[in-house]
């Protein structure tokens, strides 16, 4: 994990790699993923937004935001006109780590977008206007391949995956590249998969090794050579609503998150 340098600092910001983390699994470490990863890349010097597009506001809560108590969310930038991305985007205690917060009202907006023209580019068109002022912009999806989903897909120009190291998880990655390509196809010609990370891996177990395999002579070079393992530690972090490289920076999954971040801007994924 220690192969990748740490990034030379930034002379300035923008314009930001839109990057949608995605899988239709739930509990496959998606957004403790998305969340550590801000979090890393944002102690590398770099600008970075969280964009929570879960109604269930995990990203918002993981990062000490209580979206619920909040006036404007997503869901406003997406549904009410005069609503800008600078709205609603709110600083966290992380240095250089923005986020857009969700919460349940963002299930509305899923079945109110249907009606709308060019619905699948409406969450594209709202970060428009902040993609300068970051290097990288992170969608936290939520675990289905509706509509929302759809949206940040549009919104992306890369999809990264976690992947829990079970078989399970790995049975509904065909399905997420198959939506993926048919929103490239006629959607997004851009869109790539920039990275599958594994996740949740127990080195012990022989199950965990064969799925890492299988996925790695599926995916090639696209999986991370950095693998992210299982620990109570980030859970904890979660319930102390910040990310673990602050809860316990010393921490192995702190060290993975900061090596998969040198990783990233190693490969050209983020800035």
């Amino acid at each position: 994990m220690s192969d990748f340098p740490v990034p030379e600092p930034l002379s300035g910001h923008g314009p930001a790699r839109v990057i949608a983390l995605c899988n239709q699994k739930g509990g496959v470490g998606k957004t403790t993923t998305t969340v550590n990863m801000a979090a890393a890349l944002a102690e590398y010097g770099r600008r970075v937004l969280v964009v929570d597009f879960d109604p269930q506001g995990a990203a918002s809560a993981g990062l000490g935001v209580n979206a619920n108590e909040l006036d404007t969310t997503i869901y406003d930038l997406l549904m009410r006109s005069g609503v800008s991305a600078a709205d609603v985007i709110r600083s966290t205690a992380v240095d250089g780590l923005d986020l857009i917060p969700a919460n349940i009202d963002l299930s509305a907006a899923e079945v109110q977008l249907v009606g709308e023209v060019a619905r699948e580019s409406t969450l594209a068109r709202g970060l428009r206007a902040v993609a300068d002022d970051y290097d990288v912009i992170l969608i936290d999806c939520q675990p289905s391949l509706g509509l929302l989903t759809v949206n940040a897909l549009v919104a992306a120009h890369g999809v990264i995956i976690p992947l829990a190291c079970e078989f399970f998880a790995m049975r509904g990655v065909a399905l997420l590249v198959e939506t993926i390509d048919k929103v490239q196809d006629r959607l997004n010609p851009r869109l790539t998969i920039d990275a599958i990370i594994p996740t949740m891996y127990d080195g012990r177990t022989l199950h965990a090794q064969e799925v890492v395999e299988r996925v790695q002579q599926r995916f090639g070079d696209k999986v991370t050579r950095t693998m992210i393992h299982r620990t109570v530690k980030f859970p904890d972090a979660t319930v102390a609503a910040e990310p673990i490289t602050t809860f316990a920076p010393k921490h192995a999954g702190a060290e993975a998150y900061r090596a998969l971040a040198r990783e990233l801007v190693s490969r050209g994924i983020a800035a």
